[in-house]
């Protein structure tokens, strides 16, 4: 059997990869204050680090507008905020924030201040109408009515995977601090 061996060259090479990607992984220790060499201040007075643009979005654990839309971005969904003042919706104490999503479904968010505001508007839903209890509904196909946390959404699609793909980057929860 017959063994071979790697040049010397070729062993140094590895070697000084390997050293480098393990040092990319540890936290750069420094005693300098301020933002270093490779951050930049922002307007508003947060910072970011080079490659990393910090969120203007907070992760608090609970929804807001700006991490609703980014999460469906991500999701590969083309938001189109409605134009106009929104209709109130009955049962729902908050105005909705209205989209259309590839042009054909409708999406109307219900963003709450906590998850008890939202509960307590639940409890009077039925969320198969979307619309209170021992009454009809007045959305133009029947709806489909998602939750998490403070959010509720109401979403008018016949699309069932778009429905689904919808559902899915929702019930994936808010985004959470330090995450």
């Amino acid at each position: 059997m017959r063994q071979t061996s790697l040049p010397p060259l070729t062993i140094a090479c590895l070697c000084f990869v390997i050293s480098s990607c393990d040092r990319a992984d540890q936290p750069e220790t420094s005693t300098k204050t301020g933002p270093s060499r490779d951050s930049a201040v922002l307007p508003g007075g947060s910072s970011a680090t080079a490659g990393r643009v910090s969120s203007p979005c907070p992760r608090t654990g609970r929804w807001a507008i700006c991490s609703l839309e980014k999460r469906l971005e991500q999701s590969g969904f083309v938001l189109k905020k409605a134009t106009g003042e929104p209709t109130r919706r009955s049962g729902f104490n908050v105005q909705p924030v209205v989209y259309t999503l590839g042009g054909k479904a409708r999406l109307e968010v219900f963003i709450y201040p906590d998850e008890a505001g939202l509960t307590r508007d639940v409890a009077k839903i039925d969320t198969t109408l979307a619309a209170p209890s021992g009454q009809s509904n007045d959305w133009e196909i029947p709806p489909r009515f998602i939750r998490s946390g403070n959010l509720a959404v109401v979403l008018l699609t016949r699309n069932e995977l778009q429905a689904e793909r919808v559902m899915l980057a929702i019930t994936a929860g808010a985004p959470q601090p330090g995450s």
